[in-house]
C-alpha cells in the first residue's frame, strides 16, 4: 500500500535551518511530481513547493530564497531544505505524490525562541 513517512521536524530558533525527508513506497515514485504542504493550527494546508519528475520546482512566494525541494528517485525520498526559518513557517509538514490521494502522518516544525 502507498506509504509516505515525513521526518526531520523539530524545534529551531528563528533563522535557524531543517531538512525535512519524506520516504516513499508503494508507489510509482520517479514518475510523478511531489509535493510538500503545510498546515499551521487554524488555518488551511498550503501547497509550499513541487518538484516534478525531471527536477523542475515551483515555491509558493512566502519561501521563494529560502526553501529548496529536492528528489532522490533512488531513494524514493523527497526532501525539503528549509533556511532562514521564521515563526511563521511553524506548522504540521506533509509530502505528497501527483498521482496518489494518500497522505503521511506529517512532521511538525516549530519556530520559536
Amino acid at each position: 500500500q502507498v506509504q509516505l513517512v515525513e521526518s526531520g521536524g523539530g524545534l529551531v530558533q528563528p533563522g535557524g535551518s531543517l531538512r525535512l525527508s519524506c520516504a516513499a513506497s508503494g508507489i510509482a515514485f520517479s514518475i510523478h511530481s511531489m509535493y510538500w504542504y503545510r498546515q499551521a493550527p487554524g488555518k488551511e494546508r498550503e501547497l509550499v513547493a513541487a518538484i516534478t519528475s525531471n527536477g523542475f520546482t515551483t515555491y509558493t512566494d512566502s519561501v521563494k530564497g529560502r526553501f529548496s525541494i529536492s528528489r532522490d528517485n533512488a531513494k524514493n525520498t523527497v526532501y525539503l531544505q528549509m533556511n532562514s526559518l521564521k515563526p511563521e513557517d511553524t506548522a504540521v509538514y506533509y509530502c505528497k505524490s501527483a498521482g496518489y490521494p494518500s497522505w503521511g502522518q506529517g512532521t511538525q516544525v516549530t519556530v520559536s525562541s
